[in-house]
């Protein structure tokens, strides 16, 4: 994996690629309870999908009595053509590595806090905690969505390279860090050094950012509503455009935020600390 070669903020360690400890083999067999909740056709459809008829089937997982191995097996085996598209989790009680490795288009909820590396490496699923998460949430994410209903700890969003990751609460520190593509909508304050080393995408704060925002800062894009305690080395204040605004009102109405984006302030990059060609910043 790309992003284990890099040299990054913090220490690389066993516990760093955590989500990467369930994709493997096992011969762990999951079941799983169905029940069913309601879902209105719309309304002048001529092909409604055949699996739906008026109602649509929820794969329960009980985290507690399965295990996460075989949890993580059963939804990571999960296709583009699976009608298994609604995944509901209970007793996660904190459990590591929830969710990690998902490439489908599915929807997974998950019934309680989670513990380090929720939802890494994600491509394409929609993943929801209901609750608060442990460190490194998101970590390396490719794509589709996670929703943290709670708080996020510390590096939440790590290495990111698309998607979009929202937290409705508070994320600690080093949100974002060396982000790389990826979106994050956080609804209250992030911790000190956030998108630290942040390289592309963007990182939208509700609330208020710590210390040493943006230090080393690449192409990545900052919006900040509330105060900053202090900015990162090379980390400045920018002009807000036209096209700043309609990024954020596309990225706040995507994370269910009713935040004005006039009311946010644009930080970036002074392009002073390091050596390259702003032509080829796409490409960084």
């Amino acid at each position: 994996h790309f992003f284990l070669m890099q040299k990054t903020a913090y220490d690389i360690s066993a516990c760093l690629v955590g989500s990467e400890m369930c994709i493997r083999d096992s011969q762990n067999t999951v079941r799983w309870s169905t029940y069913r909740i309601s879902m209105p056709l719309a309304s002048g459809s001529p092909n409604p999908q055949p699996y739906i008829s008026g109602r649509r089937d929820m794969q329960t997982i009980d985290l507690e009595d399965q295990g996460l191995r075989a949890l993580n097996e059963t939804l990571q085996s999960q296709d583009c053509d699976t009608n298994q598209t609604e995944w509901l989790v209970t007793n996660p009680r904190g459990s590591h590595a929830i969710a990690v490795g998902l490439d489908a288009p599915i929807d997974v909820t998950i019934k309680g806090s989670t513990g380090y590396y929720c939802g890494g490496m994600n491509k394409q699923a929609s993943i929801t905690v209901d609750g608060s998460a442990g460190p490194g949430v998101a970590e390396n994410m490719m794509s589709g969505k996670i929703v943290i209903e709670g708080d996020a700890s510390q590096y939440a969003g790590a290495t990111g390279r698309g998607g979009l990751l929202v937290i409705k609460g508070n994320a600690s520190s080093r949100c974002g860090i060396s982000m790389k593509g990826i979106n994050i909508v956080v609804h209250g304050n992030i911790g000190h050094m956030s998108a630290f080393m942040a390289q592309s995408g963007t990182l939208v704060v509700c609330g208020d950012a710590g210390d040493a925002l943006g230090d080393s800062l690449y192409e990545a894009r900052l919006f900040v509503r509330g105060s900053v305690k202090s900015l990162g080395a090379d980390c400045i204040k920018k002009d807000m455009r036209p096209e700043h605004i309609e990024l954020l009102r596309s990225l706040l109405e995507e994370a269910g935020s009713d935040a004005r984006p006039e009311d946010f302030t644009r930080y970036g990059s002074a392009r002073k600390l390091y050596h390259f060609d702003i032509d080829n910043a796409g490409a960084y």
